[in-house]
């Protein structure tokens, strides 16, 4: 198996799955800081970039999630 195969094949694994999580995640953090200075500063539009931003990754970690279960499903020393 070749080191692309193998790389390609790690984003479909439970541990690269976690992985997007925790990144996603951390994302968050300046969607934070966004929404803090746009309320700070008065600033609709930048709150209103802040909360579709949020929106945003709280889809891609639910799909992640829903990824990770069928990761689960799929093993069959859990079930």
């Amino acid at each position: 198996m070749s080191a692309l195969t193998k790389a390609k094949g790690f984003k479909k694994s439970r541990t690269g799955t976690y992985l997007s999580i925790g990144t996603t995640a951390f994302g968050a953090l300046s969607v934070i800081k966004q929404a803090r200075r746009a309320r700070t500063d008065n600033d609709t539009l930048q709150l209103i970039d802040a909360v579709v931003s949020a929106v945003a990754i709280a889809t891609g970690v639910a799909i992640l999630l829903r990824e990770l279960k069928r990761l689960g499903d799929d093993d069959v020393l859990l079930g």
